[in-house]
């Protein structure tokens, strides 16, 4: 990765910039807090150019790619802003908090809710993928639909995701968990799952972005994560509301027997407490 300031990088090379360059140039300078948290297909339909375009702006600049420019982003961002205000680190995480739940509130599409909910609730095979600390929220998810006696499987590896994608078909439900939505590993199995004729929904931060290209549904949280920050749980606890919302729809649409396995989930792990 290149170490030279981003700041300097982009005025180092403006001579060479191209018509379409020099779009992204004047965007980003203008634009350094936003860019952060834009996904590459985001930031090429707000700039009017090509995903392309903006690679090949990446790689002038002396970068492997978008995300690693995006980190550059952070970096030149961290050396200038400092903490405002009187308010504790405490008191910014739990506000933060809030917040990341009340944005997520505000965007959340009632009816693209309901019809996730109907989806899993009628299919038998439902996958569910998740890299990272969206692996740890999707295993999450497993966990509450156990409870209800709804049994889905979770794929957390790469490797493993891309296999079982390639044994789905028209009844299979996929739920893909990516935060960014550009998370490659994530993005190809759901490409294989997609061509074989599973059902697709995403739960992401991004409506732009290549997760969403191959998704039938796609349910958006207002988290988003700094690239210096990644895997926070600020971001994470808006993936955690929406998991919260479709389990306990379920559970509605499914109330006298989610009651009874309730029950029953309760008394056979009873024996594992004094």
């Amino acid at each position: 990765m290149n170490t030279t300031k981003l700041s300097l990088l982009l005025e180092q090379y403006k001579i060479d910039y191209t018509k379409s360059e020099k779009k992204l140039y004047e965007y980003v300078i203008n634009n350094f807090e936003k860019v952060m948290y834009h996904s590459l297909t985001e930031l090429a339909e707000i700039c009017q150019v090509g995903e392309a375009t903006i690679l090949r702006f990446c790689r002038k600049l002396g970068y492997e790619g978008y995300q690693d420019f995006k980190l550059a982003v952070a970096q030149d961002l961290s050396t200038v802003t400092k903490n405002s205000g009187d308010e504790t680190y405490v008191e910014k995480i739990k506000n933060n908090m809030i917040e990341a739940i009340a944005d997520t509130y505000n965007i959340i599409d009632l009816n693209t809710l309901e019809d996730v909910i109907d989806k899993i609730n009628l299919s038998n095979d439902v996958v569910v993928y998740g890299i990272g600390l969206s692996g740890i929220v999707a295993l999450d998810m497993k966990s509450r639909f156990l409870r209800i006696g709804k049994n889905i499987s979770v794929v957390t590896d790469p490797h493993f995701q891309m296999m079982r994608s390639c044994s789905t078909n028209k009844d299979t439900v996929i739920i893909a968990i990516s935060l960014s939505g550009s998370t490659k590993d994530i993005v190809d199995a759901v490409k294989v799952a997609k061509n074989n004729g599973a059902f697709v929904m995403a739960i992401t931060s991004h409506i732009k972005s290549p997760l969403t290209k191959y998704s039938d549904l796609v349910l958006l949280t207002s988290g988003k994560e700094n690239p210096l920050d990644s895997g926070s749980l600020v971001a994470k606890i808006s993936q955690i509301f929406v998991i919260d919302l479709i389990c306990t729809g379920v559970t509605m649409k499914n109330y006298e027997n989610a009651k009874k396995f309730k029950a029953m989930t309760a008394e056979a792990v009873s024996n594992k407490l004094y």
